[in-house]
């Protein structure tokens, strides 16, 4: 499996969730993870992404909230989540090597993208 999320779930607002991504392209490849969410339709937004170098980028929505690291020992990729809003609620998908402003197609034939995990913020 190149990629595949974990840790989807329901949460309340204001509570936690982290997110978590294995496979092949975390123990062979070198190039920058993200995490995508879906925003309309089929259409994915970055919300944060993680250089090789260990450089991290956030969408403005979840700076301060959201934090993404890598497990080198692991070979694992996580979002963790804090101060989740409604408005979190969304797919949302690991990839490799994709890197986009503005909005890309949910599973893109670029790059590579796992398959997906929910996360739902409700009371």
């Amino acid at each position: 499996v190149q990629l595949q999320e974990s840790g989807g779930g329901s949460v309340q607002p204001g509570g936690s969730l982290t997110l978590s991504c294995t496979g092949s392209e975390l123990t062979n490849g070198k190039r920058t993870m993200a995490w995508y969410r879906q925003v309309q339709g089929n259409e994915c937004a970055m919300v944060s992404s993680l250089t090789q170098e260990g450089r991290s980028h956030y969408v403005d929505s979840v700076k301060g909230r959201f934090t993404i690291s890598r497990d080198n020992v692991k070979n694992a990729l996580h979002l963790h989540m804090n101060n989740l809003k409604p408005e979190d609620t969304s797919v949302y998908y690991c990839t490799s090597g994709i890197v986009v402003t503005g909005t890309v197609t949910c599973r893109a034939a670029v790059g590579v993208w796992g398959q997906g995990t929910q996360v739902t913020v409700s009371t």
